[in-house]
């Protein structure tokens, strides 16, 4: 199985698959009403839920992992990771990239934040992976995760040379202006990406933690601008390490919304109280799991990549609301061996107790065997005022023979088409030429969409 790092291209040529016809706008006022003291009811719980593949959609915005926030300006940002993005022709790849979404689910459109910091994809430094991402008032905060040493060849026949390759850190970066400006934690601009001898727990917020936990980090989202938080704090999600028996069990942190910037102000999560709340500490030794999923979904090989959730308060219900996944491996533990795990969960309080109301072995959207399905993310914005349906996004790393071909190696393939365009004089040309082919080959390697209906009792 090769890397999906080494497939970095793909057309913007899909068209969007049509939904049915569903309310999926608001007015302020019924925004307003999913924060009013009577549409929550105690007591109310998810009974379980329907994945409506009538109505995928599938955006040509090329990329993945998808984390998002909901600002204050109405706006959705959104991370993108190893991708293209949008707009045709391809204007270059990105190793992170952050865009922005105006509009409904079915009727979203994208543009790029052009002065987020640049990251060139394939360089020797160290790479940083947008993941958690939060607006709030002017600010947009966002944790990059990157590895603990540079990536081995990208080899698909010698599994071996990816062990003990994983994420290792997280670097926290700021804007104080709706994404105009970028600085480092410390306050200073432009951002800096640490090379491998500057990094260090002074310069990064988390960084060679115990059991490589912290790496992996998700943001609770709360409402537009934040706003259905009400104790001042913001919470973070991530695996607790990076193997099996590990990477399975999430683990959090929490801070002042005033001290995101600050790491000496975090705070672990280390039990639950007799009473249902939670207990902290300073330390990340006392950390204590919040919830252990399911063993058997953590690849061996290529960098283990499992369980990053996606967390939203589902504010007209009163409940928070949890999608994760687990890898389908391979029998030898490589990545993408089959479909996925997903898991769907809520809970009354951000650190839990969570119970599952969604579990799938074989995570298939539109009913797809080959659907190579990961990283579900509930999208902020796209939470129905009433509570009962919510859209999820996802990426899908199937691969298909380029233009119909029978019993041809995709990775194969797509190493001719990077050959092919090393050899072109002029350099948009070739962008336009690989990502073309990487959408033939990765068709569905891209925003994708779905509405899930919920069974509230």
């Amino acid at each position: 199985m090769t890397s999906r790092r080494s497939f970095l291209g793909k057309t913007i040529a899909a068209g969007i698959i049509s939904a049915t016809s569903l309310k999926v706008t608001w007015s302020a006022e019924e925004r307003r009403k999913l924060l009013s003291a009577g549409c929550c009811k105690k007591g109310l719980r998810i009974k379980s839920l329907v994945r409506r593949d009538d109505t995928i959609t599938r955006y040509p915005v090329n990329g993945d992992n998808w984390h998002m926030t909901w600002a204050a300006d109405d706006h959705q940002y959104v991370s993108l990771c190893d991708g293209y993005g949008y707009g045709d022709p391809a204007r270059g790849k990105f190793n992170s990239r952050m865009l922005t979404i105006e509009g409904s689910a079915t009727s979203a459109k994208f543009g790029d934040l052009v002065n987020y910091p640049f990251l060139i994809p394939g360089s020797t430094a160290p790479r940083y992976y947008n993941f958690g991402t939060l607006a709030l008032g002017s600010h947009i905060y966002q944790f990059l995760s990157t590895f603990n040493r540079p990536a081995p060849a990208a080899r698909a026949d010698d599994l071996k040379s990816w062990n003990d390759f994983h994420f290792s850190g997280a670097k926290l970066i700021f804007s104080p202006d709706n994404g105009t400006t970028w600085c480092n934690q410390n306050g200073s601009t432009p951002v800096t990406w640490e090379d491998w001898s500057h990094r260090s727990r002074k310069s990064l917020a988390f960084f060679d933690e115990p059991q490589s936990s912290f790496s992996l980090l998700t943001v609770l989202q709360m409402g537009r601008n934040y706003e259905a938080n009400r104790d001042g704090y913001v919470y973070i999600y991530a695996p607790n390490g990076t193997t099996e028996g590990t990477m399975n069990e999430l683990v959090m942190v929490r801070a002042p919304k005033a001290q995101i910037l600050n790491r000496e102000s975090y705070e672990f999560f280390s039990g639950r109280q007799s009473n249902g709340g939670a207990k902290w500490s300073r330390e990340i030794d006392a950390r204590a799991s919040v919830h252990t999923f399911p063993s058997g979904w953590v690849n061996k090989t290529t960098h283990p990549y499992a369980w990053q959730p996606s967390v939203a308060y589902n504010a007209p219900l009163g409940l928070y609301m949890m999608s994760t996944w687990g890898m389908g491996c391979t029998p030898d533990g490589d990545w993408f061996g089959k479909p996925s795990y997903l898991g769907i969960y809520t809970a009354r309080n951000p650190w839990g107790p969570w119970t599952q109301i969604h579990e799938e072995e074989a995570w298939t959207p539109n009913n797809d065997p080959n659907a190579r399905a990961y990283q579900p993310q509930i999208a902020p914005k796209w939470i129905a005022p009433d509570g009962k349906s919510f859209w999820l996004v996802w990426t899908d790393f199937q691969t298909r023979c380029p233009d119909d071909q029978k019993g041809c190696e995709p990775a194969k393939s797509f190493e001719r088409v990077e050959a092919a365009a090393r050899k072109m004089v002029n350099p948009e040309e070739a962008t336009r030429f690989v990502a073309e082919a990487f959408h033939r080959i990765v068709p569905y390697y891209e925003f994708n969409t779905q509405r899930i209906d919920l069974s509230v009792v």
